[in-house]
């Protein structure tokens, strides 16, 4: 589960490895996201260390969208999925991805609430 002051890692190539969730979008008093939702959060730490490179800047804020989580989700047919560590993907104001490329796998979920961009530039789904 990520809630406010969470800290996830950035599993694209927009240039941030560490953000910071800030709110959970999805309704009033929602206090929990899952994996597929989207969040606002803050960037903590950089990449490398050369700013002109990447595409964003420290203490920006941006919206991102979970990929994995800690938390095991089961599934209808019983089988449980949860990954290693808590990640997300950066997404700009219009919903697509900042990033164009995503390391690691994602989960099938994504299929479902209609986000199929990030599958086709994902390694693998699962």
């Amino acid at each position: 589960m990520i809630q406010q002051r969470s800290v996830l890692k950035v599993s694209d190539n927009s240039g941030a490895k560490k953000v910071r969730c800030i709110k959970v979008l999805g309704g009033f008093k929602k206090q929990y996201a899952k994996m597929g939702d989207i969040i606002i959060v803050s960037v903590q730490q950089l990449r490398n260390r050369f700013k002109r490179n990447s595409k964003v800047k420290r203490k920006e804020v941006y919206k991102a969208l979970i990929l994995r989580t800690k938390l095991k989700l089961k599934k209808k047919n019983g089988i449980k999925i949860y990954f290693n560590e808590n990640s997300v993907a950066l997404l700009n104001k219009q919903g697509n991805p900042l990033g164009t490329r995503i390391i690691g796998p994602v989960p099938k979920i994504l299929r479902k609430k209609n986000l199929q961009r990030f599958i086709s530039i994902s390694s693998g789904l699962v």
